[in-house]
């Protein structure tokens, strides 16, 4: 009744009149479908035969959302929808470009891999603890951090995705999973906390907090703004997320303690995040300091990607050297943000979706090789191949892909990395992907010969089969990477469509202010 008493000339000041398109929904189907569907789960929490007819339809249900909202974007570019119809940047926004369903539909594909293989992963007693709805907690907070237009509505997902991922971590209560609880934690609280205070900074600075406001109005603030402290906040407390150089040991020293499918999503999505939002932020909102800073950020990432190979190279365990060989792909993909060249970005979007599948299947191949060879410790592990040679045939195109080698889907993105860094003079940046690529096959091809290719000293070996929640997410995330491998050009297009939009994001500004962007 009240609302029939304001003119319209003043509604259409402050609010969207305009009905939203039904496809546009989807913009938040993701977060609200892995909320409601976490609630249902909790709700039939007594009844555990429940849980995985409900989570696995409902995780190919988000598959579909996923795929379904990237077609959407493809077809008419970015879009967006305000919270309480409320016009931007009074209302909070969701706006998702190529580059956020790109990685969304990553996410959906990985949850719904790490799902199946919970089925075989996950005892009784950690569901009864909640494994699915944390997990959908989970996967929800990641594709909230995705999809949302608002910085400070991504500091809240990092909550939401933090929160349900110290309940997946410490399942199982037992004393290695709670020291690595404790780590994980507070380095990620100490990451949380500055990015919380660059949020408050950004706030006083502009006196907004929608992205692509600040993107626009950051340009015309010259030198009377402190831009420099503020997006080096930023960049400290995104890397620090990511687990980049020198804060980079919490993540080997907390990921092989946990169920071998979560740390496999771990692995998979959450140093994604970080990723995202750092490009998201320094490449779109803060071109010109990611330029001041590009040294700084290309140093690290030669930095991270060498400690990483060198680390993976001097682990036993092999859970401790997947834990390293994530971290080396941190640096592969912060070398791109260094470059900043259109080629480069969309080498590091590139290699970021391959990272996301290629490194949870490889900790999904860790648990099965340490089920057959009953240790995950590569002093102990031998004969695999003869036990399984479908599982060594997946497992060795896995290390391939991982290394960056030909035809597999991480050599595209190292190759349009180090064209990059060479035409560009960082001959050093270029030379460091090469040499971890160089040093990660070694410790993939020491890892392959001890634990698949060695024979036991007593020369029996026992043939072992993968179950089907072993084999499906295994071999469907393998097939994923040699089909990309072999035909990369869909995605390759993609992925340069999406740096183009990061680089020049008038669409995505357009998205959000349709009428232009107000003036301060």
């Amino acid at each position: 009744m009240a609302a029939s008493s304001i003119p319209l000339e003043a509604l259409e000041k402050s609010m969207v009149l305009a009905p939203v398109p039904a496809e546009h929904w989807l913009v938040i189907a993701p977060p609200v479908w892995c909320m409601l569907v976490g609630a249902i789960l909790i709700m039939v929490r007594k009844r555990m035969g429940l849980q995985s007819w409900l989570s696995i339809p409902a995780l190919g249900g988000l598959v579909l959302i996923d795929a379904a909202l990237l077609a959407v974007v493809i077809r008419e570019g970015p879009i967006t929808m305000v919270m309480g119809r409320w016009l931007p940047p009074f209302g909070i926004a969701f706006t998702v470009d190529l580059t956020g369903a790109l990685f969304n539909l990553a996410c959906g594909i990985a949850a719904l891999a790490g799902g199946i293989a919970a089925l075989g992963d996950i005892d009784r007693t950690r569901r009864t603890y909640g494994f699915f709805p944390f997990l959908f907690l989970m996967v929800g907070g990641v594709s909230g951090a995705f999809l949302t237009g608002d910085i400070f509505n991504l500091y809240v997902w990092f909550e939401v995705l933090l929160i349900s991922s110290f309940g997946l971590l410490i399942l199982g209560s037992e004393r290695e999973q709670l020291d690595g609880a404790t780590k994980y934690a507070i380095l990620n609280l100490i990451g949380t906390t500055l990015f919380l205070i660059a949020v408050g900074i950004l706030y006083a600075v502009f006196g907004t907090l929608n992205m692509a406001d600040i993107a626009a109005k950051a340009p015309t603030l010259g030198h009377d703004a402190p831009m420099m402290t503020l997006s080096l906040v930023f960049i400290a407390a995104f890397m620090m997320k990511a687990a980049a150089f020198p804060v980079n040991f919490w993540l080997p020293a907390s990921y092989h303690t946990p169920r071998i499918v979560v740390a496999g999503l771990f692995a998979g999505l959450l140093t994604k995040v970080g990723v995202y939002a750092l490009i998201r932020v320094m490449v779109m909102m803060f071109p010109e300091e990611g330029n001041a800073y590009s040294i700084v950020i290309g140093v690290v990432a030669v930095l991270t990607m060498l400690t990483g190979s060198l680390g993976a190279i001097a682990q036993s365990d092999i859970r401790r050297m997947l834990g390293y060989m994530v971290i080396t792909g941190i640096g592969i993909i912060l070398s791109g943000v260094a470059l900043g060249a259109q080629t480069a970005i969309s080498g590091a979007l590139f290699y970021s979706l391959h990272s996301m599948i290629v490194m949870l299947a490889l900790y999904l191949m860790a648990g099965i090789a340490g089920r057959m060879g009953g240790s995950f410790s590569l002093h102990e592990l031998s004969g695999l191949y003869a036990k399984s040679p479908l599982f060594a045939a997946l497992t060795l195109a896995l290390f391939f892909s991982v290394s960056g080698l030909p035809p597999f889907s991480g050599f595209w993105p190292k190759a349009m990395l180090v064209k990059a860094a060479f035409d560009f003079g960082a001959w050093w940046q270029g030379a460091a992907i090469l040499v971890s690529g160089l040093l990660t096959t070694i410790a993939a091809t020491r890892a392959f010969a001890l634990g698949w290719w060695r024979m036991p000293a007593s020369g029996a070996v026992v043939p072992a089969r993968m179950t089907a929640a072993e084999l499906i997410p295994l071999a469907g995330l393998t097939l994923l990477s040699v089909g990309v491998g072999i035909y990369p050009e869909p995605l390759l297009a993609l992925a340069q469509t999406a740096a183009s939009g990061l680089l020049e994001p008038v669409a995505y500004l357009h998205s959000v202010f349709p009428s232009g962007v107000p003036t301060p």
